[in-house]
C-alpha cells in the first residue's frame, strides 16, 4: 500500500496518499514517525492544514523536528498567504537581496539605493556616491557594465562633483544632511564605535524617519549590539512602512527572533517567503523557527484541551501557525462545509495589529496554559491586514506614503523627480547651472577628474592652451617628459607601436582619448526642469555649428605648407588656435578645412588646396597627429579670422576641359610627360626611391581620360609632390587651370632636373 501511496503523491492524488497513510497509521500499534510525517505533508498539499498539524504535531512527539523535513509546510503556507491576500503581489524570484523601492528616482545612487552622497562621476558618466565607489566590489558602472578605472589610477582618488553636491545639498538640504549622518555612522559601525554610531543613525532617524533602509541598518545595529527590543521597534516601523518590501519583514522576524519571540518570528519569515517565494534564505529560517516551535510543544506536558474544529484528544498546534492561518487565509463569506478554517471569531481575531514596543505576547501570558496562549495570543507585529467582512468590501493593501519633509507643504508648487523625490520648484535656479567659462547654461556638461563641470566645448577650448584645471589648476593630463618636440612619442603613436591604454593612468587617457563622457545626471536634470533654457540655449550652439559648417563663406585655413589633391599630408598639431580649427571641423561634420602657405603680407597665400580628415590621434598634453589628403583647390577671395585662427572666402578650382583637336593634343602631351616622369623616378637612386615611397607611395598610374577629375590626373600632383621645387614654383603650378600649362611646366621641371643630376 506505501508504493501506491507514494503512486499518488507523484500522480498529484495528495488526498488518496493522505488516506492510505492513515489506515496504515491505525494499523499499527505504536505510531511510525515517518509515516506522520508524509501524512502530514499529503495533508498538507490539500488544505488541510488543521489535520496536517496533528500529523506534524504527531511526528514531533516520536522525535524532534529537523527543519529539512518542513518544507512542504512552509511552502503551503506561504502559498495559501500569497493566494488569499490580496495585498501579496505576484510571485518574484531571487534571493531576496532586494532594494527598498522598485524605481529609483534621478537623484538616486543606483548602487546603495539612497540620495547621492558626495556625488562622484566616473568615466562613462554616470553618477554614483563616492564612498559606494570606494568599494573594492564595485568594478563596473550599474547603469551601462563600462568597466571602471582602478582607483590606483587616481593619484587623488576620486572627487566629488563640485556643482551636483551643491545641488542636492540645495534640493534636498534635510534628507542630504541626514545621509550625511548616516555614512559617518557606517563608517563608525566598521571600525567597531558602536555607540557612537548608534548616535549618529539616530541623528539620522530624526532627520528622516521615512527611510526604510536607514531604519533597516539602524534595526541591525541593535542586534548586534544585543538590544533586541529596540531592535524590533524598528522592525515593527519598518514593516508598517513598507509592508511589501521582504526586507522589512526579514530585519524584523530576525530581532524577533532575537528577542525570543519565535511565534512572531515565524509569522514575520512566512511573509517573507509569501512575497518572494524563491528566497532560500528566508525558507530555511522558516523551517528552522518552526522546528523549534514543534519542539517546544514538547519540552512541557501540558494537557490538550479540544480545538475548535477537532476532538478533544488532538494534538496542541503551534500558536503562530493558528494566530498566522486564521487572519490571512481566510475571506469573509469564503467558508464552506468541507473549510478546513474556522470563520474568526470577531473583528480584532481577524485584524493584525501591532503589539506594543518591547512587550511579547508570550510573555503576558506565562501563567496561563498553552491553551490560553494559543486563546490570547495576538497577532504578530508587522503583518498585512485585511479587512472584515463588517468593514465594507475587501480592498487591497495599499502600503502608507511616506512622511513629508519636515518644512515641505503639500499645497506648494514642487518639482517632482517622476514619483520620486520632490522640492519646490524655486529652488532650483538656471544660475545654479551655469558654466564657469562661458557664464551661460551648461550644454554638453562633462565632469573632469578633480571634479570640476563646465561645457564640453568650453573645457577643450581650455584645454588647447595647457593641461590644467581651469578652476583647481590641477594637472590632468599627469605624463611626465613629454613636450611638443617629442618626435619620438609622435611617430610611436602615429605608427600604432605605444598604446594610450598601456599608461595605465585615468588621466592620461581623459585627455589622449579627448573621450569626455558627459555627466548624465546633470544633462537629465537640465533637460526636466529647465528644458526652456536648455532649448534657448541649445539654439545658440546650433546657428554657431551652422556658421562654422559654410565651407564657401567661411574656410578654416591651416598656414603651414603646401598640399595637393589626391596626396596624403600628415599635420603635427600643437598650436592652440590649430587645435580649436581641427575641432570644430570634426564637430560640424565637414573635416575639412584648407591648407595654404604663408605670405608676410596677406597672412597666406591667395591659392590653397582643400584638406579633408581622415584620422586624429591625442596626445596626453593636447597635441594631435592629424592624417589628412588632398581635396580640391581654391582661390582665396578675401582673408579673415576667427577665435586666433584664419578663415577665407574662397572659390573653388576647376579644369578647363577641351575638346576636338585640342584633346588629341592633349592626350599625346599628357602620355609624354607621364612617360618622362616615370623614367626620372626610376633613374633615382635606391635610397631615394625608398623615401619617396615610404612618404607618397607609388607613382599613381595613367588615366585614360585625363580630364575625368576637375583637378586633373592624380600622378600630376603626385609628382609635383615630390620633385624637388620652391613652394612658391609649386603654388604657380596648383593656381592653373589648364590641364595643358600644367604637363608644360611639370615637363620643364623634369628636364631641369635631369640635366642638373646628369652633371
Amino acid at each position: 500500500m506505501l508504493e501506491v501511496a507514494e503512486e499518488a503523491t507523484r500522480a498529484g492524488d495528495f488526498n488518496l496518499a493522505a488516506e492510505i497513510y492513515s489506515s496504515q497509521l491505525a494499523e499499527l500499534q505504536q505510531p511510525d514517525r515517518g509515516l506522520c510525517l508524509r501524512k502530514a505533508d499529503s495533508l498538507t498539499r490539500t488544505g488541510r492544514i488543521t489535520e496536517a498539524l496533528d500529523s506534524y504535531c504527531a511526528a514531533a512527539s516520536l522525535g524532534k523536528l529537523r527543519p529539512e523535513e518542513l518544507p512542504v509546510l512552509v511552502d503551503t503556507i506561504a502559498r495559501t498567504l500569497r493566494e488569499k491576500e490580496p495585498g501579496i503581489p505576484g510571485t518574484s524570484s531571487g534571493d531576496g537581496d532586494c532594494g527598498e523601492d522598485d524605481a529609483l528616482d534621478l537623484f538616486s545612487c543606483r548602487l546603495c539605493s539612497c540620495l547621492l552622497h558626495e556625488p562622484t562621476t566616473v568615466e562613462c558618466g554616470h553618477t554614483f556616491c563616492r564612498v559606494c565607489l570606494e568599494d573594492d566590489s564595485v568594478r563596473e558602472c550599474a547603469h551601462c557594465k563600462q568597466a571602471l578605472s582602478k582607483r590606483d589610477g587616481l593619484p587623488n582618488g576620486r572627487r566629488l562633483d563640485v556643482v551636483l553636491s551643491g545641488l542636492l545639498d540645495k534640493l534636498f538640504a534635510t534628507e542630504s544632511k541626514a545621509r550625511k549622518f548616516w555614512i559617518e555612522g557606517e563608517v563608525l559601525w566598521k571600525n567597531r564605535d558602536l555607540p557612537e554610531a548608534l548616535e549618529k543613525y539616530n541623528a539620522a532617524v530624526d532627520l528622516a524617519p521615512s527611510s526604510g533602509s536607514l531604519l533597516c541598518q539602524r534595526a541591525e545595529l541593535h542586534m548586534e549590539m544585543r538590544s533586541f527590543s529596540q531592535a524590533v521597534q524598528d522592525g515593527s516601523s519598518l514593516c508598517r512602512m513598507k509592508p511589501l518590501w521582504t526586507k522589512a519583514h526579514c530585519v524584523n522576524a530576525t530581532a524577533l527572533k532575537g528577542a525570543g519571540r519565535p511565534d512572531e518570528a515565524l509569522h514575520e519569515y512566512l511573509v517573507c517567503v509569501a512575497l518572494k517565494p524563491d528566497w532560500t534564505t528566508a525558507k530555511l529560517e522558516a523551517q528552522k523557527v518552526l522546528s523549534e516551535v514543534f519542539s517546544s510543544i514538547f519540552e512541557n506536558e501540558v494537557p490538550l484541551p479540544p480545538l475548535q474544529g477537532g476532538a478533544a484528544t488532538h494534538l496542541i498546534k503551534p500558536p503562530a501557525l493558528l494566530s498566522t492561518l486564521r487572519p490571512l487565509t481566510l475571506r469573509p463569506a469564503s467558508f464552506s462545509q468541507d473549510s478546513d478554517f474556522s470563520p474568526p471569531l470577531d473583528e480584532s481575531s481577524s485584524r493584525l495589529s501591532y503589539a506594543s514596543p518591547g512587550i511579547s505576547a508570550v510573555e503576558e501570558c506565562s501563567t496561563k496554559s498553552l491553551a490560553g496562549v494559543l486563546a490570547s495570543l495576538p497577532a504578530p507585529p508587522g503583518g498585512l491586514k485585511r479587512k472584515h467582512s463588517g468593514d465594507g468590501p475587501l480592498g487591497v493593501f495599499n502600503p502608507p506614503s511616506k512622511l513629508l519633509r519636515p518644512g515641505a507643504e503639500s499645497h506648494g508648487r514642487s518639482s517632482s523627480a517622476f514619483g520620486g523625490r520632490t522640492f519646490p520648484a524655486e529652488l532650483l535656479d538656471s544660475g545654479d547651472m551655469e558654466c564657469s567659462l562661458c557664464m551661460r547654461l551648461f550644454y554638453e556638461p562633462v565632469a573632469t577628474p578633480c571634479g570640476h563641470t563646465f561645457c564640453l566645448k568650453c573645457l577643450e577650448r581650455c584645454l588647447d592652451h595647457n593641461s590644467n584645471c581651469p578652476l583647481c589648476k590641477e594637472n590632468l593630463s599627469e605624463v611626465p617628459n613629454t613636450t611638443a618636440n617629442n618626435w619620438v612619442n609622435v611617430l610611436e603613436l602615429l605608427m600604432g607601436y605605444q598604446s594610450i591604454e598601456a599608461s595605465g593612468s585615468i588621466l592620461l587617457k581623459y585627455l589622449a582619448t579627448r573621450g569626455y563622457s558627459k555627466t548624465l545626471l546633470m544633462e537629465e536634470v537640465l533637460q526636466r526642469y529647465l528644458g526652456d533654457e536648455l532649448a534657448e540655449r541649445k539654439k545658440i550652439h546650433e546657428e554657431e555649428m551652422k556658421e562654422l559648417s559654410n565651407l564657401n563663406q567661411e574656410v578654416p585655413i591651416f598656414v603651414c605648407t603646401m598640399a595637393f589633391p589626391t596626396i596624403t599630408c600628415p599635420l603635427h598639431v600643437f598650436e592652440p588656435r590649430y587645435r580649436l580649427m581641427i575641432r570644430r571641423s570634426m564637430e560640424t561634420g565637414t573635416k575639412q578645412f584648407g591648407m595654404c602657405i604663408a605670405d608676410e603680407l596677406k597672412g597666406f597665400a591667395d591659392y590653397g588646396c582643400m584638406l579633408e580628415v581622415r584620422d586624429v590621434k591625442f596626445f596626453p598634453d593636447g597635441r594631435s597627429v592629424v592624417d589628412t589628403i588632398g581635396v580640391s583647390r581654391f582661390k582665396v577671395l578675401s582673408h579673415g579670422q576667427r577665435d586666433g585662427y584664419h578663415t577665407a572666402k574662397i572659390d573653388y578650382l576647376e579644369d578647363k576641359k577641351v575638346e576636338g583637336e585640342g584633346l588629341v593634343e592633349l592626350l599625346k602631351l599628357h602620355n609624354a610627360v607621364y612617360e618622362q616622369a616615370n623614367n626620372w623616378f626610376t633613374s633615382l637612386k635606391d635610397n631615394m626611391k625608398s623615401q619617396i615611397l615610404s612618404h607618397f607611395g607609388h607613382l599613381p598610374s595613367k588615366d585614360s581620360d585625363p580630364q575625368a577629375s576637375p583637378s586633373g590626373p592624380a600622378w600630376c600632383w603626385w609628382l609635383l609632390a615630390v620633385l624637388p621645387l620652391e613652394n612658391r614654383a609649386q603654388l604657380t603650378i596648383l593656381a592653373m587651370t589648364s590641364l595643358k600649362d600644367r604637363l608644360i611646366a611639370i615637363r620643364r621641371v623634369l628636364i631641369f632636373v635631369t640635366r642638373k643630376r646628369s652633371r
